[in-house]
């Protein structure tokens, strides 16, 4: 399971009115590694909160076309072609989908859902893309949770004023 996000210098996924605008300040290179990123994943799982996000942004169109797509959230009476809805446990999801072949499964977003997940020990990777922008305040990326835990640095690339750190758990 991956991580492949982006966070402000004082990190923070998005402002508080949920706007990534100041991401299109920053000057960086070509995609700023997502389609090599996107290659390596068949399945993308968000929370309810991101997908209602991603959705509004994208008119109604699904951005992640040929991936399977979950979306955690109580309202399971929701329907989609793209994406399943479910409020399965995490460990016990995520152990599922880990057993099926196939690529990696990409942990879109957001904080909460990547937090339930650090606390589940379930995220094998993570890939954080650093923006030199200072937001002060917003949805913060690691929300306070119980998942205290060290991670490796794997590597870091940089495409103009973002710096990408890969990290894996260990």
């Amino acid at each position: 399971m991956k991580v492949f996000i982006a966070q402000s210098l004082d990190g923070y996924i998005a402002t508080k009115e949920e706007s990534l605008d100041w991401l299109m300040t920053v000057e960086g290179e070509g995609d700023n590694g997502y389609g090599a990123f996107y290659e390596t994943v068949d399945t993308v799982v968000m929370g309810r909160k991101t997908y209602d996000w991603v959705m509004s942004e994208t008119n109604g169109y699904y951005p992640y076309p040929g991936k399977q797509g979950y979306v955690w959230t109580s309202q399971k009476d929701r329907q989609s072609d793209d994406v399943v809805f479910t409020d399965e446990a995490i460990s016990t999801f995520f152990e599922r989908l880990k057993s099926e072949t196939g690529k990696d499964i990409w942990i879109v977003g957001g904080g909460n859902l990547i937090a339930q997940c650090l606390e589940a020990g379930v995220i094998d990777e993570m890939i954080v893309t650093v923006a030199p922008v200072l937001l002060g305040d917003g949805i913060p990326l690691f929300p306070q949770g119980a998942y205290a835990s060290k991670w490796t640095l794997a590597g870091t690339k940089t495409y103009r004023q973002f710096i990408e750190l890969a990290y894996v758990r260990g």
